[in-house]
């Protein structure tokens, strides 16, 4: 998917103004509230009009203001899957699912329905009202209507923010499994950069109504490290998890760790902040936190006052962060070693 906006709308006290080129199957639209990212979204989808400017997906002009070219939402080919799943309440979920299919052009009916229950496991919900579902159930019904749409490319706008972190993290991997399962690239809007990381492979910032230069989540994630309170968030798959004097240990790479909030479910992913990380240069004697790694220094960056400290613990990789006074009476430059120490309650589950 290859997408050329150059655009602008203005609104009473707001103005977005764009012009990139972005190119990918998983793209994330990320910033905090009242930046532009939904008006962004709207302009792509059709459901504004740029004041002018030009808008071009996969070679086909959506929107051009010098050539009078604006193709309506439903031939633009982008479903569109919103905070709020949308459903009709008149009807059973088979009928929601089949709404946007049946208006489909035949040409472009290429996804089985069939496949699609099973890729969402929709199979026990399709003759219940959608007033019986629950938020997890409705949103991916909302998101399997907007794919046998059969689009081109599906628009994402804050799909989770009205889940609970529980559900949020569920529905993640049905979100994954569509994209790759049926070819559909896709943008995905989100004020979360833990969110980003786990469904953009690029992402767009965008900032009071100006779309930053494309760069990665974890270059992102990185570079808003020192001016955020939660730092830079760690995302670790653990597995194998075992009871152990009433916490949990864990196999992570060659490495155990001890965690507080575990589970008995065979594989679970946590977030642990780099700020949870207090780094040694030598072996401590005795220290509280039930977790010591030895690991090697492979890079550090700055990001405000403080200083990125890019860990390789075996096979796995760990960024912490302290202060640039600290990186510099340690000694932390890369080739070091040091330990990493971290209490078991650092740990959160997601999902």
């Amino acid at each position: 998917m290859e997408l050329y906006v150059q655009a602008s709308k203005s609104f009473v006290g707001f103005q977005l103004e764009t012009d990139f080129t972005v190119s990918g199957e998983r793209i994330g639209i990320f910033g905090q509230s009242g930046g532009g990212k939904s008006t962004l979204a709207a302009l792509i989808a059709g459901l504004h009009s740029p004041d002018k400017g030009e808008i071009i997906l996969d070679g086909h002009c959506l929107f051009s203001s010098a050539k009078g070219i604006s193709v309506p939402p439903e031939k633009r080919r982008i479903a569109v899957v919103f905070q709020q799943p949308c459903l009709f309440p008149h009807l059973d979920v088979r009928s929601n699912l089949l709404y946007g299919f049946k208006r489909c052009a035949l040409k472009h009916r290429t996804i089985d329905f069939a496949v699609l229950i099973e890729v969402l496991k929709l199979g026990d919900l399709l003759e219940r009202g959608v007033n019986n579902l629950s938020g997890g159930e409705k949103q991916r019904v909302a998101l399997g209507r907007a794919v046998l749409a059969n689009p081109r490319l599906l628009l994402m706008d804050e799909p989770l923010s009205a889940l609970d972190e529980g559900l949020k993290f569920q529905i993640m991997p049905y979100l994954n499994s569509v994209s790759s399962e049926f070819a559909i690239p896709y943008l995905f809007i989100s004020h979360s950069l833990v969110e980003m990381r786990l469904m953009a492979e690029q992402v767009l910032p965008v900032e009071r109504g100006r779309v930053l230069p494309q760069t990665t989540p974890d270059e992102l994630a990185r570079a808003r490290m020192g001016y955020s309170q939660v730092g830079y968030i760690n995302l670790l798959r653990l597995t194998a998890p075992r009871p152990e004097r009433g916490i949990y240990a864990y196999g992570w790479g060659d490495h155990e760790l001890a965690v507080s909030a575990g589970s008995t479910e065979p594989a679970a992913l946590f977030e642990l902040s780099s700020k949870d990380i207090i780094i040694f240069k030598k072996h401590p004697e005795a220290i509280s936190a039930r977790n010591l790694l030895r690991c090697m220094v492979v890079k550090t960056f700055s990001s405000g006052n403080t200083v990125g400290v890019e860990l390789a613990c075996g096979t796995e990789r760990l960024v912490a962060e302290v202060v640039a006074e600290a990186a510099q009476e340690l000694g932390i430059v890369p080739g070091c070693q040091v330990f990493a120490a971290i209490k078991a309650s650092s740990f959160r589950k997601l999902g």
